[in-house]
């Protein structure tokens, strides 16, 4: 019987494939990896600054939701997040520690379901090699809490042509000094 977590990676899969996000560009998404395209170094420690918790304190910390994915690798249904059509002006945050991750001039509709933007902001990010779907994809993660934050794919826009797409529920949005923040947000 499979445990529950390839368990929890086949509902997943079937409901990406189900809304049609997955495109099997296997050849492009191993060219992401180590390019250095988003500033953060390919696995490893990010250094100073790092953010570590014991389990038991994520779990506290966060909502059952974010603890799914930020530490246990889940994934946010798509269409779910508040922020996927949100373009105020100001930052996307990590949700497990407030790290900014994402200004708001590089986020963009990929109607895909899930926040997208072309460009972290420098050292926000680090990646990491993903073939837990049965594609190699490259992991998105937090560079100060190592958070779970989604992947990165090779079909975005200009400048860079990368998509960062991120689970809603592991950002907060803090708008620019003087925005209103919108409800929900």
């Amino acid at each position: 019987m499979p445990s529950s977590r390839t368990r929890r990676q086949l509902l997943q899969t079937a409901a990406i494939i189900g809304f049609g996000v997955v495109t099997l560009k296997l050849a492009g998404f191993s060219a992401l990896a180590g390019a250095g395209l988003d500033g953060g170094p390919t696995d490893g420690p990010a250094g100073p600054g790092q953010v570590r918790h014991t389990d038991a304190e994520w779990r506290r910390m966060l909502s059952p939701a974010q603890y799914d994915v930020l530490r246990q690798e889940g994934t946010e249904a798509p269409f779910s997040s508040p922020l996927d059509h949100l373009y105020a002006s100001g930052t996307y945050d990590c949700a497990g520690c407030a790290k900014p991750l994402y200004a708001s001039d590089t986020k963009f509709d990929s109607s895909t379901g899930w926040p997208s933007f072309y460009r972290p902001l420098p050292s926000a990010v680090t990646r990491h090699g993903d073939g837990s779907l049965g594609m190699e994809r490259t992991e998105i993660r937090c560079a100060r809490c190592d958070g779970h934050l989604g992947h990165v794919f090779d079909d975005g826009p200009r400048p860079t042509g990368l998509r960062y797409c991120m689970n809603g529920v592991a950002l907060n949005f803090h708008p620019a000094a003087g925005v209103q923040p919108p409800h929900g947000a």
